[in-house]
């Protein structure tokens, strides 16, 4: 048995995390037993500092890596919650996290500067992997199902009545009832060319409204008819407490944004066993899970990481 942690070293670390923003977390007490990830030798007290950016989906998979590399034996430093994308990457490359879960839209788009996303999920993961490791020394381990790309959401009661699973099926209604074309989508949203410009574009409509909001207020605005169509994230908790539908994007216009573990290539060089005990844990994910984990969250009221524990132990990864 072993007690996950937030190991607060020395004082020197402390202060130093704290100077750039980080923060170490409050210990974690769940007592991890392994259940189908078994202690790994070469893991067995090597302590290893698990990063997540500051929103739901993020610090559910970082504590997942966490009970993950418990069970494998690890001593575990909880640097989950970072402040911003920027911060959680430079805290990687500085060297003060160890792994976080990473998107391969935002590694190719934000981090390596390119403004076309490749639409093969497959072929996305490929590239951002070869230009992250040839250009910042760091690696990613294979990506999850779990896809946290944008896509247009409907009333669920709205998509039964007129048959709605996919943009393609929204254009040709919108095509006979054009009245209906309202859509609340973010500011930057409505004039990017990744968003509402190119996907209109893309599949060849216009929109009789557009509302503008914040990203929260847009899943609300969905399910209490302000809008019969929202511009939504795949992966958020509020697709399931709302009881919306996330329309398929057929055309594959959206960047993709599957999450993958990254690391430094040298620590996974020298640690080769962390791939055997991650990557197992992203594979058994998939959007409609990670829908009801961050529900649990952001609805229910649950704690992050006890959704993330009740999970692993439901698929057998702990005990």
């Amino acid at each position: 048995m072993r007690k996950l942690k937030a190991l607060l070293g020395v004082v020197v670390l402390s202060a130093s995390l704290t100077a750039c923003g980080l923060n170490v977390n409050a210990s974690l007490p769940y007592d991890v037993k392994p259940g189908s990830i078994q202690p790994v030798p070469s893991l067995e007290g090597q302590t290893i500092t698990v990063g997540s950016k500051d929103f739901t989906e993020n610090i559910i998979l970082g504590y997942l890596a966490e009970l993950a590399l418990s069970a494998a034996g690890a001593d575990v430093v909880d640097l989950t919650n970072i402040s911003g994308s920027n911060s959680a990457r430079q805290a990687l490359i500085n060297g003060q996290i160890d792994l976080s879960w990473e998107y391969t839209g935002t590694g190719w788009i934000s981090y390596q500067g390119n403004t076309e996303p490749i639409p093969d999920e497959q072929k996305q993961f490929d590239a951002v992997k070869a230009a992250d490791e040839k250009q910042f020394g760091i690696t990613w381990l294979d990506y999850s199902p779990v896809n946290d790309t944008y896509a247009f959401g409907v009333r669920e009661a709205f998509a039964q009545q007129h048959n709605l699973k996919t943009n393609s099926d929204m254009v040709a209604f919108l095509k006979q009832h054009p009245e209906q074309g309202s859509f609340c989508v973010e500011t930057e949203f409505a004039s990017r060319q990744d968003g509402m410009p190119g996907v209109e574009k893309a599949y060849g409509f216009t929109p009789s409204d557009i509302k503008t909001f914040g990203t929260g207020a847009i899943y609300s605005a969905v399910a209490n008819n302000t809008c019969n169509f929202g511009e939504i994230f795949t992966t958020d908790g509020r697709i399931a407490g709302l009881n919306l539908r996330v329309l398929d994007d057929d055309k594959k216009f959206f960047p993709q944004y599957n999450a993958s573990v990254t690391m430094k290539k040298s620590f996974l060089d020298a640690h080769p066993a962390l791939a055997e005990v991650l990557v197992p844990i992203g594979k058994a994910l998939d959007n409609a899970q990670m829908v009801e984990l961050c529900k649990e969250v952001d609805v229910d009221g649950k704690d992050a990481g006890e959704v993330a524990r009740d999970w692993m132990v439901s698929k057998g990864f702990i005990k």
